[in-house]
């Protein structure tokens, strides 16, 4: 089967790309920065973990292990060159299922302007064209309204409530699960989204 990695996706001013070791002041910059908007939405260990923080580098070559096993595909978001987010596809299945899971951030200064979407939707059709998963899935907390906003706007399936589904900032947290699968995208999700935007140009 076909691990899809390394690879650079592209739309517009948007490209998705491995993350490096060379990103880490960059993306350190970006999370502290960042730290009131992004840190609600963190998952954190129901377990207490013991034993030092892995450095950026440990979590770069843990991602990387990850994206060569097929197991994940860490992208870095860059606008313009410049790395704005992340975004991971993990828990990628095959069998009977063959589907994932996407998360994904992007730093607040750059939120609303299309950036989230697209890098989804770019990751959403390299998934199903060059892996050939069947299904994914987008996990959003009720109340992370601009998480909420990247979903509506590709258009995905709302499947309802998972209660408790994920520990974040220390209590299991209730998530919205959105979905889709390639059947519902003849022309990919990044063709959708280019006419929705096309769509909101015209009004």
């Amino acid at each position: 089967m076909a691990t899809g990695w390394p690879v650079v996706l592209r739309e517009g001013a948007v490209t998705l790309r491995p993350l490096r070791r060379r990103d880490q002041n960059r993306w350190l910059t970006l999370r502290a920065d960042n730290a009131d908007w992004l840190e609600p939405w963190d998952a954190t260990s129901p377990v207490p973990l013991s034993g030092p923080h892995p450095t950026f580098g440990q979590f770069v070559r843990t991602l990387s292990g990850q994206a060569r096993s097929g197991q994940a595909l860490p992208f870095a978001i860059d606008l313009d060159d410049e790395l704005v987010g992340q975004l991971t596809v993990s828990s990628i299945t095959y069998g009977s299922l063959r589907g994932a899971s996407i998360g994904y951030w992007v730093a607040q200064h750059v939120a609303g302007l299309g950036i989230a979407p697209t890098a989804v939707a770019l990751a959403t059709d390299h998934c199903f064209g060059t892996l050939g998963l069947h299904r994914i899935e987008v996990n959003v907390r009720p109340e992370n309204r601009p998480s909420l906003r990247v979903v509506e706007k590709l258009g995905l399936r709302d499947e309802g409530l998972r209660e408790r589904y994920l520990h974040i900032q220390g209590q299991w947290a209730d998530h919205r699960t959105f979905a889709v699968t390639v059947e519902e995208l003849p022309d990919g999700l990044i063709g959708r989204w280019r006419r929705r935007q096309l769509d909101e140009t015209s009004l």
